[in-house]
């Protein structure tokens, strides 16, 4: 049996907007500050009604680094869960240092998830908004997309296969491309 085609969503960035100080993308601090973008909902609901199992993974190294709860991070997700048809959050809460296998760019996260919902990565996609989601999307074999926020970081490893700056036309790269 074939699995299912799947996009994975980074959180910070490409679902919600990333606090973004000194150039540098950052997870909203507190429930009360998350704010789910707009053309994430739509793009969102489009590739949910056209069969696409939708899976966030995000890194929230500031759980290991003591500036944030675990449980801020899993309201914050709670509360994503509960307005967009997301299927699974999986989450990295190690820091650089921690050296595991879930901390994109490593493909920890994407592979669990393929095998916890049989996904079909060679039909799967990934979006995210800095070098180390597209190079876990890569190295796990999906397609990639990268919102491009022109944060002031240098991007590293091989280019995503489309780039956006906004998250508004996923859902169109996605569906033409596999139409």
């Amino acid at each position: 049996m074939a699995g299912l085609p799947a996009v994975f969503l980074d959180r910070d960035g490409v679902i919600n907007r990333a606090v973004v100080r000194d150039g540098k993308p950052y997870p909203p601090a507190r429930l009360e500050d998350v704010e789910i973008l707009p053309g994430a909902i739509s793009s969102i609901q489009q590739l949910a009604e056209h069969g696409y199992v939708l899976i966030s993974i995000t890194n929230q190294p500031d759980v290991a680094r003591g500036t944030q709860s675990r449980e801020v991070v899993e309201s914050i997700n709670a509360l994503i869960q509960s307005r967009l048809p997301l299927r699974d959050i999986f989450v990295c809460y190690h820091d650089n240092m921690d050296n595991c296998d879930c901390r994109k760019p490593k493909p920890g996260l994407i592979l669990w998830a393929a095998e916890k919902y049989r996904l079909d990565l060679s039909q799967s996609w990934l979006v995210g908004d800095r070098w180390k989601d597209v190079a876990a999307g890569r190295t796990a074999g999906l397609k990639t997309i990268f919102v491009d926020y022109h944060y002031a970081e240098t991007y590293e490893g091989a280019p995503a296969d489309f780039t956006v700056e906004d998250t508004a036309f996923i859902a169109d790269i996605i569906l033409q491309s596999t139409a």
